[in-house]
């Protein structure tokens, strides 16, 4: 581990201009790159005390050996000489994409003698009108096909067009219809090129004259009882429709605009990106991104945005709609302006029908990343790789099959509660799920709850193994509930999680040593920083970024909390529930606790007429009538708000256990 100041540029060595910096290893190779509107306060800031560092920074000054720097001319360069150096050294330390592939667009080659439509990738060139990108090459192949009954382009290649013109016989699809056949002159050179200008107008969203004009040929063609060109002319319109249906119109003026959007957790995120072309979505894509450096949502969209636009082979629209703006937003805005030429508006939507677009957006990133997730999860070989790395970092004798994850949650030391998650063979075992209620005190003390909870699971687990004794035979055959349910803590587990660092593991491991248990082995998963810590470790095992052992750990642990903030939105959200109804005259504790289980929540109680309020056991004519009164009168409260998450809190009848 290096010392940064080893390799700190002397005082006034670095210039206060804009640009580029690169540092390096003892190897020579490059793991960070980054850009600055001024190198002089921007370096010095990697040099401050290592303890005053972000965790993720401190650890590249430590592993770098040296520091370069170019100085450019404006902020812009330093964006675009910025991308050109990550993509040529691909280094550790800055953002990681999953998927770098090209997409697929439907290409017309105006700049040819004989236009011709075909599946394009990579960068564009001169002269050629792109449409798209597509998720997939058969999706253009679908659209074109059907356009080609009204717009006959070639699509042939140079080989196959030259050859027919040298034997005077056109290919097959000229003799169906769906090519005009210019190799052997039946339509002429200029006629052709129009012919393709006319595809890309309808392409382009310029539907409503061409539509028009076929249903007019088709009526005119009924009343001068053509029927059969009229039948021809009506398959047109049909094909015409279908192609505009696979393109469905979003936005209504026409806008030509990029929408991203991001989901994202302290290890991953999922881009999603819908391209609209004439008030059309044209095409959609998206990947994963590995996040290796402390980045925000405005930092990803400023790294997404140079990923699609970077390379050249994305035209940049009028407008490209985000969720967070790039910070500076000048260079950013002025760098797309130079790739497209005319000014673009980089902006986040607020209302309307590309707010709702965005949504839609958003939903699709989110459900990339849980199928992202998924995909990882279900994998066989995966998980076993996952354990097998988690067995190796903690040094264990075998790998820890069943995994228990235990999580604190309250809201400012209130209805304190615990979770306790299951994990076998690497996949979630919910019927093992356990809460908690802590009772024994209260406030912020997430590291005495965390004594208690473990101390209440292993005690049940040491009086269950006495009174069946001994044993270690598979789960089908372990000690059972009287209804033929395994015991609910009969199974002591391989590896016990706990969220959080030293302090919750120090009381986790205090807990198992007043109860004598030395067989189960134990870490903790720090959020923040996601470093796994083990008992009387004065520094914790870091694994790497890219680890399944990592995003095994981090999955369990996740789990644990949202399975703990469930349970504890329940418990504050019924307490407050049952608040409203203590001001009813008459109304003691079991008639509200009857009132609420039989209606399940107070949006329902409040919707009910007397006669249903009579229906409950204990409750007359005269109280139900009170109670509709009452909840009349009152003013609906406001929900309630967790100031941890921002999250409003619902009415919920989920029962409580301990």
């Amino acid at each position: 581990m290096a010392d940064p100041s080893t390799y700190r540029p002397a005082p006034g060595a670095i210039p206060t201009s804009p640009g580029v910096y690169r540092f390096r290893d003892a190897h020579g190779r490059v793991i960070y790159v980054g850009k600055a509107k001024s190198l002089r306060p921007r370096l010095s800031s990697y040099f401050q005390d290592v303890a005053n560092l972000h965790p993720r920074t401190a650890t590249m000054v430590t592993t770098a050996a040296a520091v370069e720097w170019t100085v450019v001319a404006t902020e812009v360069e330093a964006l675009q000489l910025e991308y050109s150096w990550i993509k040529e050294f691909d280094p550790r330390f800055n953002v990681k994409y999953r998927d770098d592939k090209s997409y697929p667009e439907l290409a017309v080659t105006l700049n040819e003698e004989y236009p011709r439509v075909q599946v394009m990738r990579g960068a564009h060139k001169k002269g050629v009108r792109y449409f798209g990108p597509y998720g997939h090459a058969w999706a253009i192949r679908e659209t074109v096909d059907l356009m080609l009954r009204v717009f006959p382009v070639r699509t042939c290649s140079n080989g196959v067009f030259k050859r027919a013109r040298q034997i005077g016989r056109p290919c097959l699809l000229g003799y169906i219809g769906k090519c005009a056949a210019p190799c052997v002159g039946k339509i002429s050179q200029a006629e052709h090129v129009e012919l393709a200008e006319e595809f890309c107008d309808f392409m382009a969203g310029r539907t409503g004259n061409h539509l028009r004009r076929i249903e007019q040929e088709m009526q005119d063609a009924a009343a001068a009882m053509e029927y059969e060109k009229a039948a021809r002319l009506r398959d047109d319109l049909g094909a015409l429709r279908s192609a505009m249906e696979k393109n469905a119109v979003v936005l209504g003026d026409g806008t030509d605009a990029d929408l991203f959007a991001l989901a994202e957790d302290e290890l991953e995120a999922a881009v999603q990106i819908f391209h609209v072309r004439g008030g059309r979505v044209r095409g959609q894509r998206g990947w994963v991104t590995d996040k290796v450096e402390d980045v925000d949502t405005a930092g990803l969209v400023e790294h997404a945005l140079q990923q699609l636009y970077g390379g050249g082979t994305e035209s940049v629209p009028r407008e490209v709609l985000v969720p967070a703006l790039p910070e500076p937003l000048a260079p950013v805005q002025e760098w797309l302006t130079g790739l497209r030429g005319a000014q673009v508006d980089l902006r986040v939507p607020q209302r309307g029908d590309k707010k709702d677009l965005m949504t839609t957006v958003q939903r699709n990133a989110q459900q990339s990343l849980i199928l992202h997730k998924t995909k990882r999860a279900s994998d066989l070989t995966t998980r076993s790789r996952a354990l097998q790395e988690i067995a190796d970092a903690l040094e264990l004798d075998s790998v820890p099959l069943r995994i228990e994850c235990f999580d604190i949650s309250h809201l400012q030391g209130e209805d304190v509660v615990a979770s306790m998650v299951v994990f076998e063979d690497g996949l979630a075992r919910k019927s093992e799920y356990r809460r908690f209620q802590i009772k024994s005190f209260a406030g912020q003390d997430d590291v005495r709850s965390m004594h208690e909870v473990i101390t209440r699971r292993f005690r049940r687990y040491l009086q269950e193994r006495e009174q069946t004794g001994e044993w270690a035979v598979p789960e089908e055959d372990g000690p059972r509930e009287e209804d033929g349910r395994p015991k609910r803590f009969a199974y002591p587990p391989q590896l016990l999680v706990v969220d959080g660092g030293q302090p919750q593991v120090a009381a986790a491991r205090r807990a198992l040593d007043e109860l004598g248990i030395d067989d189960v082995a134990l870490c903790g998963l720090a959020k923040r920083l996601e470093e796994v810590w083990l008992p009387g470790a004065s520094d914790p095992v870091v694994l790497p970024r890219s680890s399944e052992g990592l995003y095994l750990l981090q999955r369990v642990r996740d789990e644990a909390h949202r399975f703990a903030i469930t349970y504890q939105r329940t418990k504050r959200a019924k307490r407050l529930t049952a608040g409203e109804l203590d001001s009813v005259p008459g109304l003691g504790e079991t008639r509200r606790q009857a009132l609420l289980k039989h209606f399940g929540s107070l949006k329902k109680l409040r919707a009910a007429t007397v006669a249903e309020i009579c229906e409950v056991p204990g409750i007359g004519l005269r109280t139900a009538e009170t109670v509709v009164a009452a909840l009349a009168a009152r003013t609906p409260v406001a929900p309630a708000v967790n100031t941890a998450t921002g999250e409003i809190i619902e009415d919920s009848t989920e029962e409580e256990t301990k």
